[in-house]
């Protein structure tokens, strides 16, 4: 829903983790060049190899739009990686991030690859959009109510619940924080 929402940011250059799935599937052919970046080597897909938390290697100012469903909760140094999206996308470009609020743990270390660190909420959502975006736009939409947040607990499939029941949003159960981010445009005077 998030997604389909900020369909129209999906354009010029993009940049997905893992796949360009979401970039496919809702950016309406308006990508002009799509990137996929994946934290270790071996992705067939992959143009891009980097760890977010330290990529110099990543020009400054390079996407229209990332999208960056589902991952902060899994980087230790969230600051890191987020200062790293900050500085990657075009002044006037739109960070499209998920996370989880409610949930059940997704990774763990020794298992998978990569732990999961993190649960957020809307307002630590906005603060850390406040702080590592300066300047930016940030609009937090937290998804979730309490049959929504017990469904997905218990493992529930999507197509279990109606849609109404997914569609109502309760505050106090945040399940899914949707963030669109603008990166602030360079100022008159700086340019």
């Amino acid at each position: 829903k998030f997604l389909g929402q900020h369909r129209a940011d999906i354009r010029g250059r993009c940049l997905e983790l893992g796949d360009a799935y979401y970039i496919t599937k809702f950016g309406d052919g308006q990508a002009r060049q799509i990137d996929v970046l994946h934290y270790t080597a071996g992705n067939p897909d992959a143009t891009i190899v980097a760890d977010l938390t330290n990529a110099p290697h990543i020009a400054d100012n390079s996407f229209d739009c990332i999208i960056f469903t589902q991952t902060l909760q899994m980087i230790w140094d969230m600051n890191a990686a987020l200062d790293t999206l900050h500085r990657i996308l075009k002044p006037g470009g739109v960070l499209l991030l998920t996370t989880s609020g409610i949930s059940k743990i997704g990774r763990r270390l020794g298992r998978d690859d990569w732990g999961e660190y993190w649960r957020l909420t809307a307002p630590a959502v906005e603060r850390l959009a406040a702080e590592r975006f300066p300047g930016s736009t940030a609009v937090v939409t937290p998804y979730g109510n309490v049959l929504s947040a017990t469904a997905y607990l218990q493992g529930l499939a999507l197509e279990e619940l109606e849609p109404d029941e997914l569609d109502f949003c309760d505050p106090d159960f945040e399940v899914i924080i949707g963030a669109r981010i603008t990166k602030a445009a360079v100022s008159k005077a700086a340019a």
